[in-house]
């Protein structure tokens, strides 16, 4: 076993605390009287407190346990210990902290929006720290591991939605609550997904041109970043072309595609969406 990293360990508590409150104060102070059916494990444990009274966190802790231990070989034991110790401190602060401050009686849109917004940003510190709140997360990971190219927010927001369907047959029977459940997932997802992914998401191009330097170089003298000029042949033509790659945001996109169409009008421009741009020349600070 290696050394204990405590100033890591200290970290990750730390975020643990901060994204366990506003988890906490998500579900319990916004959602669970909002009445609406809440996603994930914390949602199977809310319908559990509506039909026999067991405590919102105590029941995302009894659920947990089979699941751990089936995923505990599959995703490694560094990733189950940081895990069990982020599902533990979130059900302890929402069970113990939470009921403390008050609980929100007005709208349930406004109620689910604050919901997701909070919830979502939460779970997605906790990811950053290579951890999870256990649960639905330990399945959300799995699922990642074999299916890389799909992003976290999109596999919690589809396993999100059996559960939602879930608690609306069996407790909250209401049309209406079905829809806010809906909303509330698919707000969570987005909004992990531009903590996890960045602001600055966008998209990579590939443009096929024969004026690939004098391309290259309008878009570096616009945006800042670096292109790759790579050489490509046509199948058939057998005639050769410059293929510049560049990494852009979604606002700088738009401009590069008109500077591009009055440099050369019969380039051919691909996209590859959505990705974050993680492009070394467009860093003022290199690690």
């Amino acid at each position: 076993m290696g050394k204990i990293n405590w100033k890591e360990w200290g970290t990750d508590i730390l975020v643990d605390l901060f994204a366990g409150m506003i988890i906490a104060i998500g579900i319990y102070n916004f959602a669970l009287n909002a009445n609406f059916p809440v996603a994930g494990f914390s949602g199977i444990a809310i319908i559990m407190y509506h039909l026999i009274g067991l405590p919102v966190g105590a029941g995302t802790i009894l659920l947990n346990v089979p699941v751990a231990i089936f995923c505990y070989k599959f995703l490694g034991r560094r990733f189950f210990i940081k895990s069990v110790k982020s599902m533990v401190i979130s059900s302890l602060l929402m069970d113990y902290i939470a009921p403390l401050l008050p609980v929100y009686e007005g709208s349930r849109l406004l109620a689910a929006l604050c919901m997701g917004v909070l919830s979502g940003a939460g779970y997605a510190l906790i990811f950053m720290r290579g951890s999870s709140t256990g649960g639905q997360d330990f399945i959300s990971v799995a699922i990642k591991k074999v299916k890389p190219h799909v992003t976290l927010g999109m596999i919690t927001f589809v396993l999100d939605v059996a559960t939602i369907v879930l608690g609306s047959v069996l407790v909250f029977k209401d049309v209406d609550g079905f829809i806010y459940g809906v909303l509330v997932t698919y707000l969570m997802a987005i909004v992990m997904d531009r903590i996890l992914y960045g602001i600055d998401e966008g998209k990579m191009t590939f443009i096929v041109t024969e004026h690939g330097e004098e391309v290259s170089k309008h878009i570096d003298a616009y945006s800042g970043r670096g292109s790759t000029i790579l050489r490509g042949m046509g199948s058939y033509s057998k005639q050769e072309k410059d293929v510049v790659m560049c990494a852009c945001n979604n606002k700088q996109m738009y401009t590069i595609k008109k500077m591009v169409h009055k440099i050369d009008p019969q380039a051919l421009r691909l996209l590859w969406s959505p990705m974050k741009s993680w492009e070394r020349a467009s860093r003022k600070k290199v690690d």
